[in-house]
């Protein structure tokens, strides 16, 4: 590696020369040696770390940016269109302010400092910033609470797959993306808002601890911390998204008795054909969160990503226009049954926070929906349809089997809509596999 092997050298010696900076460093061979060497440079050096500062004062955020030559590079180079120019000219004024506003915009990629052709480090100036705002902000974060229980999955199997809870609605990535510490706890607050089991993990969780709702506490303070309808469920680090996989898999063991060993098809079915669930993947996309997503698919739970899941180029979404795609089996006589595009797709890009929100209401219909559990997802879907888009949903009648889905406070501006549709209505199937071993009628299915 280019360092000279102080592997039969004394500690001291290699402590020294270390710690005075004479060596860049060194090779030891020698494992308990590295562990005398180590915690004793590491010592000596701290004092003089103390007095390094990794981000300038605001009297050096002015001084830096004088030497700005207004090239406009910066902004060029920006993913996002910052307005980065702007902001540094500003701060040459003794205004920092434009500056600590891109800081929660900005991903931190780099490039605006690559482009420079001043060297500035812009980032460390929008850090500095935005540093007092950031170091005198205290969040509360509930800690990760590792896997759902059996005993919560008793109590809520039955509410999830009857539709009396809306649906499980998991907020996972990194957040790193323009105001999306914002945007994932606004996501999150609506649906807890709206009696949804919200489970979530790593970065997201982080992101809603960052947040204050209307009365100025933090989501975690105001929601339990509950596997149960309307509560917040931090189920830990990144790798714990498999906790959050494995309650929905666990309500196809616990609630409907599915064998777990080599039975992987059977459950993936259930979970597609019952569990209302959906994933949130908002932010900067990395090949984890992707193969994350990819695992949810292969159990039939459907993900929505943010618009930078498109650069890995592969959605999963479903034609709605095309009928012949959305046939299953009646499990009771094999009858072959149209049960609509439930869920329309199985991984999907929202450009917008609204979008998703909107998206993920509609994915968690299922085709065993109860006529209840209908009434109540369209509820959501609709209202939220309305409020963030102005009307009715384009493929509403796509979800209403008969007129006792239609929620009762919608029910006369549905029918009509309906009714200018030309929808009719077909027979409620809340049995349904897609396979056919599964159909209890011996003989053919058809």
């Amino acid at each position: 590696f280019g360092l000279p092997d102080r592997t039969a050298d004394p500690v001291e010696d290699i402590v020294r020369d270390l710690v005075l900076g004479r060596s860049p460093g060194a090779l030891i061979l020698d494992m308990e040696k590295v562990g005398q060497v180590a915690p004793q440079v590491a010592i000596q050096v701290a004092p003089r770390r103390r007095e390094l500062k990794a981000l300038p004062s605001r009297e050096e955020i002015a001084g830096l940016a004088k030497r700005c030559v207004k090239c406009g590079r910066c902004r060029r180079s920006c993913p996002n269109d910052l307005p980065i120019d702007v902001a540094v000219e500003e701060a040459g004024r003794g205004n920092p302010e434009p500056l600590s506003r891109l800081y929660e915009r900005c991903v931190g990629c780099g490039r605006c400092e690559s482009a420079c052709r001043s060297d500035l480090p812009l980032i460390s100036m929008m850090s500095a910033a935005a540093e007092r705002q950031v170091k005198t902000e205290r969040y509360r974060i509930r800690v990760g609470r590792g896997p759902i229980l059996d005993t919560e999955i008793r109590e809520v199997g039955a509410p999830i797959v009857l539709g009396a809870i809306p649906g499980v609605i998991a907020l996972v990535g990194c957040a790193n993306f323009p105001r999306g510490w914002r945007e994932v706890p606004e996501m999150c607050e609506e649906f807890l808002r709206r009696k949804y089991i919200v489970t979530t993990s790593g970065c997201s969780a982080m992101a809603i601890a960052m947040y204050r709702t209307a009365d100025g506490r933090g989501i975690y303070e105001s929601y339990p911390g509950a596997f149960d309808m309307g509560n917040i469920a931090n189920c830990g680090s990144c790798v714990a998204n498999a906790h959050i996989i494995g309650a929905a898999v666990k309500i196809a063991a616990v609630f409907a008795r599915r064998n777990l060993r080599a039975n992987y098809e059977e459950i993936a079915d259930y979970i597609l054909n019952r569990v209302g669930a959906c994933g949130i993947v908002w932010g900067s996309m990395s090949q984890k969160a992707f193969a994350i997503a990819t695992g949810c698919n292969r159990w039939g739970i459907p993900v929505i990503v943010g618009p930078h899941g498109l650069k890995y180029r592969r959605l999963l979404l479903g034609r709605r226009d095309r009928e012949e795609g959305w046939y299953s089996y009646d499990v009771r006589t094999g009858k072959r049954i149209y049960v609509g595009p439930a869920p329309e797709h199985l991984y999907y890009a929202a450009e917008t926070k609204e979008e998703a929100i909107v998206m993920a209401a509609k994915l968690c219909i299922r085709p065993s929906d109860t006529t209840k559990g209908r009434q109540i997802k369209l509820t959501n879907y609709v209202a939220l349809h309305e409020r963030f888009f102005g009307k009715l949903p384009d493929d509403l009648h796509l979800f209403v089997r008969t007129e006792a889905d239609v929620p009762i406070p919608m029910k006369f501006k549905i029918m009509e809509y309906l009714d200018r549709k030309g929808w009719e209505p077909r027979p409620t199937r809340v049995d349904i596999t897609l396979v056919p071993r599964l159909v209890r009628r011996r003989g053919r299915v058809g």
